[in-house]
């Protein structure tokens, strides 16, 4: 299974914003960290923004926060929100035209295992992917 990169993207933003710890950080400073377009950037953080786990200000000075405490921000909540799961078609929300659809072993074994995935992700939040903070930060030129 494979995170699109607009998953990929707004994990990371959420680490970077993390490590700030409240302060406001710019959509410039955290598409040059990663090297990554600021106009990619600006839709992954309106998104974030709408599901409410940034709280983002305009003008001169602006930039984001984190809307929630990262102990708050469960990562399987993230990624759902974000990813479309379903790895093959026969998958819900996906309706599938395959005509061994429902006797397949195929579609339970994938389900279980998207299921296990899920699970994973259940037991982290951001503050989990943030302990490492100045190692993350040094390689981020956050120092």
């Amino acid at each position: 299974m494979e995170l699109n990169q607009f998953t990929d993207y707004s994990l990371r933003v959420l680490i970077f914003v993390a490590l700030r710890k409240g302060e406001i950080a710019s959509i410039r400073e955290i598409a040059t960290a990663f090297a990554i377009s600021e106009n990619h950037l600006v839709k992954v953080v309106h998104n974030l923004s709408k599901l409410g786990y940034l709280e983002t200000f305009r003008g001169r000075g602006g930039g984001m926060k984190l809307a929630l405490e990262p102990e708050k921000i469960r990562l399987r909540e993230v990624v759902e929100a974000i990813e479309p799961l379903a790895v093959v078609e026969c998958l819900p929300p996906r309706k599938g035209t395959c005509c061994i659809k429902g006797v397949c072993e195929l579609q339970t074994v994938l389900h279980r295992a998207t299921q296990a995935f899920l699970g994973e992700l259940d037991s982290l939040t951001l503050a989990d992917l943030v302990k490492n903070e100045q190692e993350l930060k040094g390689r981020l030129g956050e120092s």
